[in-house]
């Protein structure tokens, strides 16, 4: 090998950096992914194939990008299939549509943790020996299987039936009148 062909090979190594692509285990560990992971995530169209070289996956900034949508979606609470649904929408209408649906569904999943923390709250601070056999558990638990909400009870049962009226086992709370 002549000295050309060396200080040729040293200066593409001098200008290759490391930043400008990674291997399916530095951009899965950046994430704390396992690389099985991101397969299968290009495997369903989530993710677009890495460039190969060496036979060996090389992904870019576009590519951590794409992750760190994929990780904040799922947070959210959108699926894998949703994700791939809203990343593939033709355009903002679609999007928008996508979005709007799973605002629905995210408002009620949050309705229904508020009901769950309203069971778990009377559990918590009922005075009942046994919680579950306490009137009025039970009919916080028979409103909520009805699919009901936390509204007042009767009237001279909750906090608006004023002064003197008042039953331990009822406050009014931040998602409406809570019985304990």
């Amino acid at each position: 090998m002549s000295s050309l062909d060396s200080a040729t090979t040293l200066q593409v190594n001098v200008n290759m950096k490391s930043s400008e692509s990674m291997s399916i285990g530095e951009l899965a560990g950046r994430f704390g992914l396992a690389a099985h992971v991101l397969r299968h995530w290009e495997a369903m169209g989530l993710l677009s194939p890495a460039e190969r070289v060496n036979g060996r996956r090389r992904y870019t900034s576009d590519h951590v990008s794409r992750v760190a949508m994929i990780i904040g979606g799922k947070r959210g609470g959108l699926s894998l299939e949703q994700l791939r649904e809203l990343f593939a929408a033709q355009g903002p209408g679609d999007r928008h549509t996508l979005l709007e649906r799973h605002r629905a569904e995210l408002h009620e999943r949050m309705r229904e943790i508020e009901r769950s923390a309203a069971m778990i709250d009377h559990a918590l601070e009922c005075e009942a020996h046994d919680f579950t056999r306490c009137p009025h558990f039970q009919t916080l638990v028979r409103r909520l299987a009805d699919g009901g909400t936390l509204s007042p009870g009767p009237a001279g049962a909750g906090p608006s039936a004023g002064a003197g009226a008042q039953d331990p086992h009822v406050r009014g709370g931040p998602y409406g009148t809570v019985i304990r």
